[in-house]
């Protein structure tokens, strides 16, 4: 009887010492698993940023908006984050403690949770021009340069930031510029190259100059995007002209109320100083006919017969620009 007992309990220690190990081993089974699946979880499934350790109020809060950060667009958009990213101007923005791709393209969570779909991120192409150069302009409006380019010739015509302007792959670093002027002006600007081709032109093509020392592409308040003087009333000619500049005590009333742009053409002429006519006398009898006008306009005098003594008006009346010394303009 004694044996018989000793022999169950020892059948029932065994049994136990059995279960105790076959939960161990399930225990360490599952360990393991854990250990190999965990990697494997993470990546497919990143943690949003306010799960992250140390996770700010800031990020917090970009994660509730449906931001996912940079680092996360960079998983699919390597070559376009590293080679027309991270050496741009805008790379700064990651500097700043801003979003980085999702500031123009807009938070990315539903982007990367539909796996990709390109309908859940804004896609610049897909924009018109008046709304993708409204996302340029929530950042870059912030200077006198920008300030008119929601009223500006170009935006009215259809002209838009990314028109001019790539991101991602500027052929120019200055800018962001597709290309270098002039020849990215040139693509519209047809009439203005033929000019510059004149024989008196200004030296824009071999890069004297450049088409936005005069206009400003971005807008302006007076006519062809011009450029205007410190003042604000005069156009930038004077910049370079300072001769015509002024103020007068006598003052040419077609440079202070028409501009430069009545007598010149700016871009090329086959006239000597960039004149309309060949012949200044010619110029010069627009206004001043052989009668006095009502409007102030002093006629041509008498003797003035147009034989070859008074053919040139530039003659005597050399400072046309204005003169503070002589009503007539006389040197």
């Amino acid at each position: 009887m004694r044996s018989r007992l000793s022999s169950l309990l020892y059948g029932a220690a065994a049994g136990a010492r059995r279960t105790r190990r076959f939960h161990t081993c399930t225990v360490l089974l599952a360990a393991v698993l854990l250990l190999i699946a965990a990697p494997m979880w993470a990546q497919a499934n990143p943690p949003s940023q306010a799960a992250r350790p140390g996770a700010t109020p800031a990020t917090q809060a970009a994660a509730a908006a449906g931001y996912v950060g940079a680092d996360t667009c960079k998983t699919c958009h390597e070559d376009i984050y590293t080679k027309h990213f991270e050496s741009t101007p805008h790379f700064a923005l990651l500097k700043e403690n801003k979003h980085g791709c999702e500031d123009c393209h807009g938070p990315g969570q539903a982007h990367v949770e539909s796996g990709g779909d390109p309908t859940k991120i804004i896609r610049f192409s897909q924009l018109s021009p008046a709304q993708a150069s409204q996302r340029c302009l929530s950042c870059h409006q912030t200077s006198t340069e920008q300030s008119n380019y929601a009223r500006s010739v170009h935006l009215a015509q259809g002209v838009g930031c990314i028109s001019c302007h790539s991101p991602h792959h500027a052929a120019e670093p200055s800018n962001l510029m597709l290309r270098s002027q002039p020849q990215l002006c040139y693509g519209c600007h047809a009439t203005q190259k033929a000019e510059f081709a004149r024989p008196f032109k200004h030296r824009v093509d071999v890069g004297l100059i450049q088409c936005t020392d005069c206009h400003n592409p971005h807008g302006g308040f007076i006519e062809r995007q011009l450029r205007t003087d410190a003042a604000g009333d005069m156009p930038i000619c004077t910049k370079c002209h300072t001769e015509t500049q002024g103020p007068f005590v006598y003052e040419h009333q077609p440079v202070r109320l028409e501009g430069c742009t009545f007598c010149h053409t700016p871009h090329g002429s086959t006239n000597a100083r960039l004149l309309r006519v060949s012949n200044v006398n010619v110029l010069c009898l627009q206004c001043h006919t052989a009668v006095a006008l009502n409007a102030g306009v002093p006629g041509l005098p008498t003797f003035h017969n147009q034989t070859n003594k008074y053919q040139a008006c530039t003659m005597c009346h050399a400072q046309i620009h204005g003169s503070n010394f002589n009503e007539f303009f006389f040197n």
